[in-house]
């Protein structure tokens, strides 16, 4: 019983007493015990308000959080009360409201945790007249809806100083985030008796980012937009399809409507997520119920076009085409005079191919999509394209902006020698060997072994690989790793750390990005084994140096050389083996495909784990070879975690079990293998095509894309961001979908050129 009590108290379906009623004096002592030095002010308010007022300061103090109970002063607490009292006594609705809605709702002086301001006087003097013939609290939400914002000069905006704005802070700084104006509604309406309360969502069902919004008190709740009037009625906003998907049994994904009295659910603000002193009531079977259902078999999609030049959303016109190109309906984008995650949004079929066209003063993008279930968004960026030498400068100022920003943000970490990812700490130590000119140098990563051990054991491991090996030229660096687990090298922060760890050394030590190198020993040549055709594309070469290699597929070392060195000796978990297994693997790789798979493998046969350091003849044999980021030929192969880009190509969300194959042909792209993958993007500069003339993409004989792709900023901030490499940068890419992208009809030859 008692259990199905809480559900309805945290529901909003009962309410325990009459808060008019006079409460246990203990009950106030105790809240009056946790002020501390404040008791003197919480008293002199009980003391200072009417005795009709007394219910509804006792009501504040009893479930006043601790911070307030110990700050505010009485005369704030007797200011709010008594225009509490004063806006709800005159209200025409006051006896169609039951008592507790005044007491949880009209009363409070705040919603979430923002700053305390004294607004309530103020405020109930500047916009009591506005509602002045309005005759129910809906007219009146509605009347301070339209009319306060611009009263007040206060705006939406993502440029807000904060999102938890008090109203007085949002007045000054003239804009607010969704929260500060729903709070600033709020207040509005409390302040002329309406009760009100700050409704919210941690984030959409999609992931997209959270949004608040208010609900007020009317013969059962109503919710609107703040600043986001929809004319005289409620119940209506540009996110009701959203909610409707939103998960009732989820902290994350429900809608939560504030409660100033306790309840067993706190409400979730994802800007303060370790503060739980703010209560709520799970309210989202109101906005998922029958009347927003979407016919079965549809979802809501929705559309966002921004400029490339500004980052700003552009009232665009957005087409939507068939497979046929038909257009089948355009809908106006919305700018940046919405709300964030307020898009332009329709009900599509699950599982229908569209592609959507963006145009806009001039300039256009467009993008093929699936509809999926659920909700998803479909982003358009809008940009001119650029000429090879505009590309070519861009570029160039990029990479040194971006280094700058480097320099300035991880002196500090180079400085202490440690990265950190997470919880994850990886410590460093590097020398140097030669004298290579900036740019120019060689850049070798010696992973240690020992893993599955303690501390000091790895501690021990690591200080060995420090001197490990000597390369006549180049950076030689030896990380900790920031496990001591079996696996310390192939986890994937890892992946991370070592992004991040490349990053730096081309900007603080002048290495050069087709110059990395990877190498490890034992628990290191595991890591080896696993990173090398992980992370192909950052390596110039790898050495393996008695390692396991956990039947790891070597199809991703088609244009990354590889050299196995193994004791014939070392029999522990079958290494030498499992060595002898991998020499015929690569031998027919490269047998295959005689321009790929350059490799080496060496079994010392009279040598055991530790091979007397013969392995060393390994690191000036990769010192020979450079990295070619942007090969005639890719294969791409993913097994569990992995990048989303290898080489030149590019997936959304690569799934495990998949297998590319893709070879560059003069002007045309041809996709030899693709299985498990619908989706590709091929990156492009002037080096590898010709962008000033169309290109092709085909697999086996059909075509799927045929047109000049575009060379654009936006391409080459996107690929310097991932990688943080100037060879890194690609101009242009394009995006083909096989299930719906392919072309029936070619062109005449004149015009595709």
């Amino acid at each position: 019983m008692r259990a199905l009590l809480l559900t309805l108290l945290a529901a909003g379906c009962v309410s325990t007493e009459s808060e008019a009623a006079p409460q246990a004096d203990a009950v106030i002592e105790a809240a009056l015990a946790r002020a501390g030095d404040n008791r003197a002010q919480l008293e002199a308010a009980l003391e200072r308000v009417e005795e009709s007022e007394r219910p509804g300061m006792e009501f504040l103090i009893r479930y006043m959080p601790d911070g307030d109970l110990k700050s505010l002063d009485a005369d704030f607490l007797v200011e709010h009360v008594r225009y509490a009292y004063k806006a709800w006594e005159v209200a025409p609705w006051k006896d169609a409201v039951p008592e507790e809605y005044f007491f949880n709702n009209v009363l409070p002086y705040a919603s979430i945790n923002e700053r305390r301001d004294s607004w309530r006087k103020d405020f109930f003097e500047r916009f009591s007249p506005l509602v002045a013939e309005a005759k129910t609290p809906s007219e009146a939400t509605a009347i301070l809806n339209q009319k306060v914002f611009p009263m007040v000069n206060v705006k939406y905006s993502t440029q807000r100083p904060k999102a938890d704005q008090s109203p007085y802070e949002s007045i000054d700084a003239s804009i607010a985030s969704c929260t500060g104006l729903s709070v600033l509604l709020i207040d509005a309406c409390r302040a002329v008796g309406v009760p009100a309360r700050f409704v919210g969502t941690p984030r959409w069902s999609d992931d997209s980012g959270n949004h608040s919004w208010i609900e007020i008190y009317d013969d059962g709740w109503h919710f609107t937009g703040a600043a986001e009037p929809t004319g005289d009625e409620l119940n209506r906003a540009w996110f009701t399809g959203r909610a409707a998907n939103a998960v009732a049994i989820s902290e994350v994904y429900g809608i939560f409507a504030v409660s100033y009295k306790p309840t067993p659910q706190r409400f979730p603000m994802v800007w303060r997520p370790d503060a739980d002193y703010v209560h709520a009531v799970n309210v989202t079977a109101r906005y998922t119920g029958p009347g927003c259902e979407l016919t079965e078999g549809y979802a809501w999609v929705r559309f966002k076009v921004t400029s490339a030049a500004t980052g700003q959303r552009v009232p665009a016109t957005v087409a939507v085409a068939d497979s046929s190109d038909s257009v089948l309906f355009d809908l106006p984008a919305k700018d940046e005079r919405f709300d964030a995650n307020d898009h332009v949004t329709k009900p599509m079929k699950i599982g229908g191919s569209f592609r959507a066209h963006a145009s806009y003063e001039g300039l256009s993008a467009s993008a093929p999509f699936t509809v999926r279930e659920g909700e998803q968004l479909i982003s358009l960026t809008l940009e001119e394209g650029l000429t090879k030498e505009e590309a070519a400068a861009a570029e160039a100022e990029l990479w040194d902006a971006h280094a700058a920003r480097i320099r300035a943000e991880r002196a500090a970490e180079m400085e202490a020698r440690v990265l950190t990812h997470g919880e994850h700490k990886m410590p460093f130590w590097y020398t140097t060997y030669g004298d290579a000119p900036e740019g120019e140098k060689s850049f070798i990563i010696s992973m240690h072994g020992g893993g599955g051990a303690p501390a000091a054991v790895n501690d021990q491991q690591y200080e060995n690989q420090k001197g490990l090996y000597k390369p006549s030229e180049g950076v030689y660096l030896a990380p900790r790793a920031p496990t001591n687990t079996w696996n310390l090298w192939h986890q994937g922060h890892i992946d991370v750390l070592f992004d991040r760890l490349i990053e730096n050394m081309i900007v603080f030590e002048g290495v050069d990005p087709d110059r990395v190198y990877l190498t490890g020993y034992s628990a290191g040549g595991d890591g080896v084994w696993r990173l090398a055709p992980r992370m192909a594309d950052r390596w110039a070469a790898s050495a393996m140096m008695a390692g396991h290699p956990g039947g790891v597929s070597m199809d991703n070392l088609r244009n990354s050389p590889f050299t196995v060195q193994m004791g014939g000796k070392d029999g522990a978990y079958n290494r030498n083996g499992e060595a002898r297994k991998y020499k015929e693997v690569l031998a027919k790789l490269h047998e295959a495909d005689p321009e790929g798979y350059d490799h080496w493998v060496e079994i010392y046969e009279d040598k055991g784990h530790w091979m007397d350091r013969e392995d060393a003849a390994a690191i000036p044999w990769m010192l020979e070879r450079t990295r070619d980021l942007r090969p005639k030929k890719v294969v791409w192969r993913v097994d569990g975690s992995a990048p989303h880009r290898s080489y030149w190509l590019s997936q959304e969300a690569p799934q495990g079990g998949s297998r590319v194959v893709v070879e560059l042909v003069g002007q045309e792209i041809h996709v030899l293998e693709c299985e498990n993958t619908d989706r590709l993007t091929f990156r492009l500069d002037d080096s590898m095509i010709d962008l000033d003339e169309p290109i092709k993409i085909r697999r086996d004989s059909e075509y799927f894309y045929i047109g000049k792709v575009p060379r654009k900023r936006s391409v080459l901030e996107e690929t310097l961001a991932e990688r943080g490499d100037p060879k890194g940068m690609f101009s242009a890419e394009v995006t083909v979908d096989f299930r719906t992208d392919r072309i029936d009809a070619l062109p005449p030859q004149s015009e595709s050129r």
